[in-house]
């Protein structure tokens, strides 16, 4: 594509990716088994068929890139704004940054998968088209020594992105709901009390300015073990590798219905699951991307006024100019 080329962003068929693919937040069981990981909901007829809709939907996702960081910009500058007027801030959340009293504050995106479900190339092409300034990209394994000292959201407290940023999770809080549940790290009664402990939090994250945008990427058994299999077989994807991968995708069930619970038990109104069919990368990153422009577009962005009379600086800075054109003629 050239650089003057403009791709028209072509919307979902069906309605907005954020009703499409959201998770009832009524607590209802949720059947991953009746979620296709190869289905394509909201993908529009323009996108074509076959090959084509590869090509098509990459196309997409560089052009919202651009939208993604026109957005961006405007919560950065709205943040900045707000602290340099020194507006008051709600109290400091214990072991991490403020949380703003007023929005709009800071987008969270939450990525969460089965191993081999495609966090990282997520990451790297929808994250990958906004401005790497306005970032603040966590990624979180088994928890330290330090961390095991603290409660499980100690590390994730410490993680949020400042006000005006766009932060990315791969993996979360979570995980101590569903590694923990599944390789019985800890008691029962204390991963089941996890669920409303975490249902607290995102609420103060919410109530504070936080928006959340949780996504699970859904990928098939049969995708991830093709998966597994590239990254045995090409060199150049061994460092991706984990024996422990294979510990886990024998406890594939059990994961199933861990990931089946969490969605089911922290969702709410303000802070949605996602389930994004992630078979097809060319669709998971489609899907994401609108899940991320839509979720701007809800919060009615704007470039902040002028705090300074732009009539007054304008003329000043016409003085100056003027002032150097003639230190320029008298140097001459």
């Amino acid at each position: 594509m050239g650089s003057d080329d403009v791709t028209e962003i072509v919307a979902p068929e069906g309605g907005a990716m954020r009703d499409l693919l959201r998770v009832p937040s009524d607590g209802t069981p949720v059947d991953l088994d009746a979620i296709g990981p190869r289905s394509t909901p909201g993908l529009p007829a323009a996108a074509g068929s076959g090959g084509a809709r590869k090509a098509w939907a990459r196309g997409q996702v560089e052009a919202m890139g651009g939208e993604l960081g026109r957005q961006q910009e405007m919560l950065f500058a709205t943040a900045k704004a707000a602290a340099d007027s020194h507006a008051p801030a709600s109290a400091p959340t214990t072991g991490g940054p403020k949380l703003g009293a007023g929005r709009p504050g800071r987008v969270l995106l939450v990525l969460q998968a089965m191993d081999c479900g495609g966090k990282d190339g997520t990451i790297k092409r929808v994250a990958g088209a906004m401005n790497p300034l306005g970032l603040h990209i966590r990624s979180f394994g088994p928890p330290t020594r330090e961390e095991l000292r603290h409660d499980f959201l100690w590390r994730i407290r410490r993680s949020l992105p400042p006000p005006g940023y766009v932060g990315i999770f791969n993996r979360s809080h979570y995980e101590d709901v569903l590694v923990a549940r599944v390789d019985g790290l800890v008691p029962e009664a204390t991963w089941r009390a996890r669920y409303e402990e975490i249902n607290d939090f995102e609420r103060e994250l919410t109530s504070g300015g936080v928006t959340l945008v949780k996504v699970m990427l859904h990928i098939s058994r049969e995708e991830q073990g093709e998966r597994l299999s590239e990254r045995l077989t090409d060199p150049r994807k061994y460092w991706k590798y984990n024996p422990g991968d294979i510990d886990a995708r024998a406890r594939w069930d059990d994961y199933r219905a861990a990931y089946a619970e969490a969605l089911a038990r922290c969702g709410s109104d303000a802070a949605p699951w996602f389930v994004v069919p992630a078979d097809r990368k060319w669709y998971r990153d489609w899907a994401v991307a609108h899940l991320l422009r839509e979720t701007f577009d809800g919060l009615d962005l704007g470039y902040p006024p002028a705090d300074f009379d732009v009539a007054t600086e304008r003329a000043r800075l016409r003085e100056v100019h003027a002032g150097e054109g003639e230190r320029q003629v008298n140097d001459a």
